[in-house]
């Protein structure tokens, strides 16, 4: 049984950072002013779809086990990104951890990889 989800965007930020879901669930962020979600990377034979339009609300289901990483396309320099970690699945933690970030978005990228759970 698939669930919905939500992720909130907050003034630089994501909330949850790391989302923990299972396939099929619906990912929903409502819409924020001045923010989007583009996804940057994901595990193998993701598709990554268009960025999202900016203040509008945005859904996804994803159905590939694994680690999604996405960012706000104007704040990813601001360390404003996330990960969605899909059916308890890491098994693409390395490649997402060399997967370009922007100047704050580094170390954040660094430290929410290490959150992740095995």
């Amino acid at each position: 049984l698939s669930g919905e989800l939500q992720i909130d965007m907050l003034k630089m930020s994501y909330s949850p950072e790391v989302l923990y879901s299972e396939v099929g669930d619906k990912i929903i962020w409502p819409k924020s002013k001045g923010h989007n979600v583009e996804f940057i990377s994901g595990p193998s034979g993701f598709s990554i779809p268009k960025r999202s339009k900016m203040n509008k609300q945005y859904n996804i289901i994803l159905e590939i086990p694994g680690i999604y990483y996405y960012w706000c396309t104007p704040h990813k320099s601001q360390g404003m990104i996330g990960l969605i970690v899909v059916g308890k699945n890491i098994s693409n933690k390395t490649e997402i951890s060399k997967a370009k970030a922007l100047g704050k978005s580094k170390k954040k990228l660094a430290d929410l990889i290490s959150e992740i759970q095995n």
